[in-house]
């Protein structure tokens, strides 16, 4: 794992995210403390599974009727 300086990481910047597609790790470092780590993008396996608050929520029977008039009148203020 490298490590390299805020000044070095700013100007080094698209050598240093080729290396870490290529599965490298580097450290960008504050004073020589470690301050972040820069580590390749691992999109989520798992998606969405659909359907699993069904049941749970109904849509009001009065869902589409007009909204009363002090409800109207708070939004045109």
């Amino acid at each position: 794992m490298k490590s390299v300086n805020i000044h070095e990481a700013k100007t080094q910047l698209s050598k240093l995210l080729k290396r870490v597609a290529s599965g490298e790790e580097i450290v960008i470092a504050k004073a020589g403390k470690p301050l972040a780590r820069l580590v390749r993008f691992e999109p989520s396996r798992q998606g969405r599974k659909l359907g699993t608050e069904r049941g749970k929520f109904t849509v009001p029977a009065d869902f589409n009727d007009a909204l009363p008039e002090d409800v109207l009148e708070a939004f045109e203020r």
